[in-house]
């Protein structure tokens, strides 16, 4: 078995046995060596964004005191949940290794496919208010902010 994924699979049995929240579990590999580890902590902390992959990307961003993971890779348990695709992308993390599907975290009740579904279909303008209506207000106060911004010369872009 892969030594990072081995790390991975570890943190996933762990909460197994805490409870902390889903068998899942994550790290992340810079020049071979580990900089950042998580499991998922969704319920310990009762925080819906505490998943392994997030967990483990807040980890290795404050051990190398930098939100840019740039030639990092990540091992992961299992497949990335959209929200957790979407930091990994954020971060610039190019690689990661899963080990089980999504259909797997399906079948023992993780269910992500109505997110995959309703991001689909935000981008040919369906919304399902079931699940999430997005609104626009107050945009020509909010874009102020925005053309500040965009005039600002100290600013970094990530």
């Amino acid at each position: 078995m892969n030594e990072y994924m081995k790390v991975a699979k570890e943190l996933a049995n762990n909460n197994l046995k805490t409870n902390a929240g889903g068998p899942f579990g994550a790290c992340i590999v810079k020049n071979g060596k580990i900089i950042g580890k998580g499991s998922n902590k969704v319920l310990l902390k009762n925080d819906p964004t505490a998943h392994a992959e997030i967990m483990a990307i807040r980890e290795a961003c404050n051990n190398i005191k930098s939100y840019d993971l740039t030639d990092c890779v990540m091992y992961t348990s299992c497949y990335p949940c959209p929200m957790c695709l979407s930091a990994i992308i954020w971060s610039n993390i190019k690689v990661v290794y899963y080990g089980n599907t999504k259909e797997d975290a399906d079948k023992i009740g993780f269910r992500d496919d109505f997110i995959y579904n309703y991001i689909d279909n935000l981008s040919k303008n369906i919304q399902d208010s079931n699940i999430l209506e997005l609104k626009c207000i107050d945009r020509d106060e909010t874009i102020k902010e925005f053309e500040k911004f965009a005039n600002k010369e100290d600013k970094t872009i990530y």
